[in-house]
């Protein structure tokens, strides 16, 4: 089932959007500002965005904007009472991929969810194969001999970027830009909580293993190299 991310601060609109798309067979995941749309967004996978522009702090523009610099991927589906052309083209020029004004059609809303997950899936269909583990980057999924998991988008990112090019340093600062975006306030302690989850969520794994280079960064190895 696909994973909708609900960005709305007024609570019965967002309730109600929850409802509509649980009632068509998707996940809703609820979120009342862009901070905890991040946080949702940094420990769980989404499939797809729908976000209000006007919130309390973080607007749904700039929201969208920090997912694109960040290099999130993943659909949006901006839902706002913002309908004059100028509001469309800082969406659109924002990353939004569609656009909707309030009061919408529900029935539509569903039909542009669905067209832009169909649009997503044709668009990417990465894949990338290390040993007897497989990495599709479409769905963030891990498979390796201990079963399949799915990785929380960042997770993924660094994991995927390291076995991509095995036994290859990347600096922190490098990981930090690539997977975070080129912004002043991320906390460098972030991307060690991230090593150490994949780190342990691989444990068992005998293809590979994450290794810390002291005062440079990471990388990932081989085992049947090391």
């Amino acid at each position: 089932m696909f994973r909708i991310l609900v960005v709305e601060d007024d609570k019965d609109l967002r309730d109600l959007f929850c409802r509509t798309l649980e009632k068509n067979e998707f996940i809703a995941l609820p979120a009342e500002n862009a901070d905890k749309a991040l946080e949702i967004i940094d420990t769980e996978y989404v499939d797809l965005m729908i976000s209000d522009v006007m919130m309390p702090g973080m607007d749904g523009f700039e929201l969208t904007q920090e997912l694109r610099e960040a290099h999130i991927d993943i659909p949006v589906l901006i839902i706002t009472a913002k309908g004059d052309i100028t509001d469309k083209q800082t969406g659109f020029g924002s990353g939004a991929d569609d656009y909707m004004v309030k009061p919408i059609d529900l029935k539509e809303m569903i039909m542009r969810v669905t067209a832009l997950l169909r649009r997503a899936k044709s668009a990417s269909e990465k894949k990338l194969t290390l040993g007897s583990i497989t990495l599709e980057y479409e769905t963030c999924t891990v498979t390796d001999a201990n079963g399949s998991q799915v990785l929380p988008q960042k997770e993924f990112q660094i994991l995927y970027k390291l076995l991509s090019y095995p036994g290859q340093i990347f600096t922190r600062q490098q990981i930090l830009d690539d997977i975070w975006g080129i912004v002043d306030d991320v906390d460098p302690h972030t991307l060690d909580v991230h090593m150490s989850r994949l780190r342990e969520r691989f444990r068992d794994n005998s293809d590979f293993k994450i290794m810390t280079i002291r005062g440079l960064g990471y990388k990932a190895v081989k085992n049947d190299t090391d």
